[in-house]
């Protein structure tokens, strides 16, 4: 994620009126405020002290896979690249153990923003991370917790920053490259939701990367007060839903609230609006048989105190409207959908894993 370059269903209606008003008169905390329980609403926090938690899969045997982020800052040497960025594997009881570590972690030279381990994406025996400039590609199929972690270092991967900042966008003039989030598409490929270049990525092959489509930037309803004149898109995840690619987006500097839109992207690479009106948008899920869940990363930002705490949201999305799931969420960044109605989100403000159960 980046600043600027300078600097519900109307059949459901009722029954969402009726949850609402049972979350404010229901809602608990227990002795550790670690879990938040309603009639309908139960989040309870399955893992802590996680250092920059991001992305988030699950595997067969119920574990759960975070990325750490890293720190990207300065060793000895001077050098940016510090490369502290890790895999985490969680077992179901809670158990933490590093998976794979040295991943590279940097600080982006057009944001100044840490560029370290993102998403991650488990696709049968083999992991895809995200990270730094890098796509590496990990066999998890032997590992088991308590093995010595993987190196990245020794790890395939791929430099999407070398070959995408080179490719020609109107909507990248600073040739920059952050790939932040990846899907699965229907015909096996990789696609990267490229936060730096404010594009979609294909991935065809082994460093063999297009570009899909272009996100275009917005106007800036703060300027001239705040911020330029427009204010880039800066997509955030991808989810293919069967038709097409979702794809949210965060929205650069300064963050305007309820300027982020979700956008509907066809395998040709048209883009259209799928949902307006939405705020700091940082991830996408299958959600239900109606709505898609998507993650507000923050209410609102102000330059001398960063994001308002404590108000990330998860919020039902259908096209047309949208209602809020849960909130007071600490700066989620990632959901890793289990079921219909569970859901796991690392959050980046308490350094958490949280489970989210609706029925």
């Amino acid at each position: 994620m980046k600043n600027s370059k300078t600097y519900s269903v109307p059949s459901k209606m009722i029954m969402l009126i009726s949850f609402m008003v049972l979350f404010f008169l229901y809602v608990g905390c227990d002795e550790d405020d670690d879990i938040v329980t309603t009639p309908e609403l139960e989040i309870k926090e399955v893992a802590s002290g996680l250092v920059g938690p991001m992305g988030i899969e699950t595997d067969a045997k119920g574990n759960i896979w975070v990325t750490e982020s890293g720190t990207a800052v300065p060793d000895a040497d001077n050098d940016t690249h510090n490369n502290n960025g890790k895999v985490i594997l969680i077992t179901p009881d809670g158990q933490k153990y590093d998976a794979i570590v040295n991943l590279e972690s940097y600080a982006n030279v057009h944001s100044d923003e840490l560029q370290g381990t993102v998403h991650i994406l488990r696709d049968g025996e083999m992991l895809y991370v995200l990270s730094g400039n890098h796509l590496y590609q990990a066999n998890i199929s032997n590992f088991k917790p308590g093995d010595t972690p993987l190196d990245a270092g020794s790890l395939p991967s791929e430099d999407v920053f070398a070959i995408v900042s080179k490719l020609p966008l109107a909507s990248n003039p600073d040739h920059d490259s952050h790939s932040y989030n990846l899907t699965k598409g229907p015909d096996g490929d990789l696609y990267i939701a490229d936060a730096g270049a404010n594009a979609i990525v294909h991935r065809k092959g082994a460093n063999d990367y297009t570009i899909l489509a272009e996100i275009p930037a917005i106007p800036n309803p703060l300027f001239p007060g705040m911020g330029g004149p427009t204010v880039q898109s800066v997509p955030t995840s991808i989810l293919y839903d069967g038709n097409a690619f979702l794809v949210t987006s965060l929205t650069g500097f300064p963050f305007p609230a309820g300027e982020a839109i979700i956008y509907k992207i066809s395998l040709s690479g048209e883009v259209s609006v799928y949902q307006k009106g939405l705020t700091m948008l940082v991830d996408i899920v299958e959600g239900d048989n109606s709505n898609r869940l998507v993650a507000q990363h923050a209410s609102s930002f102000k330059p001398a105190s960063g994001f308002a705490p404590n108000s990330g949201s998860l919020i039902w999305t259908n096209g047309t409207n949208t209602t809020v799931l849960a909130d007071g969420l600490s700066q989620p960044v990632a959901i890793k959908q289990v079921d219909d109605h569970t859901w796991y989100v690392t959050t980046l403000g308490d350094g958490s894993v949280i489970k989210v159960t609706y029925q």
